[in-house]
């Protein structure tokens, strides 16, 4: 996992983060791309503070991921699946209007990374991040490969208080307060 520096003056503050996967096809047993989250998440220090699985469409999408940023206790949101370009695939236009401000670079760089390892198919993918009421969200591609890149090499570091020289984490007003 590639880190920045961390400071040893800041201990880590464990986040509350909300795992949604968009699939017509997958179950809570055939769900490896959640799971996958979810155990990356907890392992980091950080829990589980919810884990749906909804169809693609884009009104189940969105009712979910409206839910999460509504509530206070969310501080931030991965979904996985849905980011392709053939005919169901709807999570950037479901997520996309609930975004108060999109973070360009999370998809430029999880492109460039994953170029890295799926060549030009790599272009096929939509991910995309935002802050929504103070929230973050993160949409990733189904596969546990492309979940497994997103958050080894670029969310876990964004979510972790101690990451220099800055990190989204700490952008969170509602983490310091506690």
């Amino acid at each position: 996992m590639a880190h920045a520096t961390g400071n040893p003056d800041r201990e880590f503050l464990p986040l509350d983060i909300a795992v949604l996967t968009v699939s017509d096809s997958r179950d809570e047993h055939t769900d490896k791309s959640g799971k996958l989250l979810v155990e990356r998440l907890t392992a980091a220090g950080h829990r589980s503070a919810d884990k749906v699985i909804v169809p693609d469409d884009i009104y189940q999408i969105r009712a979910v991921v409206s839910g999460w940023i509504a509530n206070p206790a969310v501080q931030a949101v991965i979904t996985t699946g849905g980011t392709g370009v053939t005919g169901r695939d709807g999570t950037p236009e479901a997520v996309a209007p609930l975004l108060d401000k999109v973070i360009d670079g999370f998809g430029e760089v999880f492109r460039a990374i994953s170029y890295q390892q799926i060549k030009t198919s790599t272009m096929q993918s939509r991910a995309l991040a935002g802050v929504a009421n103070g929230t973050y969200v993160f949409c990733v591609p189904g596969s546990s490969g492309a979940c497994r890149t997103a958050w080894d090499e670029l969310i876990a570091a964004q979510l972790d208080y101690r990451t220099r020289p800055c990190n989204l984490a700490e952008l969170i007003p509602r983490l310091l307060e506690r």
